[in-house]
């Protein structure tokens, strides 16, 4: 097979490949070896009847297609090697005519990654981002921490905003009792926003052993459109009443959740934590600052079909977020009475930032010539690894040699990222 370059307009490239009449003669006798068993041909039992013999009852070109599709699936790839192609769309081809005992050739129109020649990505200057931790910060945490090991304590007395409620409640519009809105013994802290706007507020006061009515009103957006804006009242009874209670700070709470004896040590242990993931905060906005520049100072004209494959990744991750939730994107839909292609609007400017800032730090990478070692990758590997509690040579086995080859990617653009940062001035 001949390759020929023919020409590039902006992010279209156009080559042609050729074959040759013993090519083509071969991939037709592979096609006739693979399929035969297909045909029937009088006198021969399947399988085994005479490839001229078969090609004079079903046409000449009976094996054509196979064999073209044969020939295309290796000589396409062949083809971007020899070529440098960098192809982001499926290609069209136009093939010349074809004819039994002569070569051929095809002329492949396909869309290619961008090229572009990366510019003011080093001394870029960058404010310094720091973020200090106070006093409030640590106290916060240590508050945190009082709250995560706080206990609930059942109380005699009216409920208060904070309070865990035990109730029964049943759900009503107009008389009649719908589906979904019944529960027995259900806990409820009050301020927490779980439930209905204006809910949780009406049981405020209430007693244990009360039944009371919680008139609400089902916001207009409701994902249940039987009950969106309806007027519903909830009977309820109050069961329980519990107050959160939490335990002091001291030398003996320190003791109790920590590896110090003192609360003293808890607090130096806590700012030193605050303090250490401050400033890995700090240090990722600043190297996004520098990136932000540099994307800035770079024009690239990009196809839109990357736009729109990354508008379509985008789709999929928040789809499997919505599954989490026991949703899906057709169920998000119609809750929000939403347009799929309004939303695919939505998300193009983030796809388009998301494409070319990936493309931005592929051309650093590549104009600086950074490699990823085995070291790194093992480095990665392990860290991956402590992650998931895996053996790394279980976690080996479990990924592909496609998830292999993505892994040395990222850590290659974030060596890119890195680049600019060292290479920044940050004042």
């Amino acid at each position: 097979m001949k390759s020929t370059f023919i020409s590039k307009e902006k992010n279209e490239v156009k080559f042609t490949m050729e074959f040759t009449a013993e090519e083509f003669e071969k991939a037709v006798n592979d096609a006739y070896q693979a399929t035969k068993g297909k045909y029937v041909v009088d006198g021969f039992r399947k399988g085994k009847a005479p490839r001229k013999l078969i090609e004079a009852r079903y046409g000449e070109d009976v094996f054509f297609e196979d064999a073209i599709n044969q020939m295309f699936s290796k000589g396409y790839p062949a083809a971007l090697d020899e070529l440098a192609i960098n192809p982001v769309d499926r290609p069209s081809a136009d093939f010349d005519k074809i004819e039994k005992g002569e070569g051929f050739k095809v002329t492949i129109t396909v869309t290619v990654k961008p090229e572009f020649e990366v510019k003011d990505y080093k001394g870029v200057k960058v404010t310094k981002v720091e973020h200090a931790i106070t006093d409030e910060d640590v106290n916060k945490e240590l508050e945190s921490l009082q709250k995560r090991n706080s206990r609930l304590v059942a109380v005699e007395r009216p409920a208060q905003d904070g309070d865990t409620v035990l109730i029964d409640y049943a759900g009503f519009v107009g008389e009649e009792q719908f589906e979904g809105g019944t529960a027995e013994r259900q806990p409820l802290t009050l301020g927490s926003g779980t439930f209905i706007p204006g809910f949780e507020e009406q049981l405020v006061g209430a007693v244990v052993g009360e039944e009371r009515d919680v008139k609400v009103t089902f916001p207009t957006e409701y994902h249940s459109t039987d009950l969106a804006g309806k007027e519903a009242i909830f009977k309820c009874k109050v069961h329980e009443i519990k107050e959160t209670e939490k335990p002091e700070l001291n030398d003996e709470f320190a003791k109790d959740v920590s590896e110090f004896d003192t609360l003293e040590e808890l607090k130096k242990d806590s700012r030193e934590k605050l303090e250490k993931t401050a400033a890995s905060k700090a240090e990722y906005e600043t190297k996004n600052a520098v990136l932000e520049k540099v994307y800035e100072a770079n024009e690239i004209d990009i196809p839109e079909i990357m736009v729109e494959d990354q508008i379509d990744e985008m789709m999929q991750e928040f789809d499997q977020q919505l599954r989490y939730q026991g949703l899906d994107l057709q169920k998000y839909f119609e809750y929000l009475q939403k347009d799929p292609k309004e939303f695919r609007g939505e998300l193009r400017a983030d796809a388009h930032k998301k494409v070319k800032t990936r493309l931005v730090v592929e051309a650093v990478a590549n104009a600086e010539k950074l490699e990823v070692s085995q070291e790194e990758i093992d480095a990665e590997l392990k860290a991956m690894a402590d992650q998931y509690k895996m053996e790394v040579e279980k976690l080996k086995e479990a990924m592909q040699a496609e998830n292999m080859m993505y892994l040395e990617k990222d850590i290659k653009m974030r060596k890119a990222v890195d680049f600019m940062f060292e290479n920044a001035i940050v004042e």
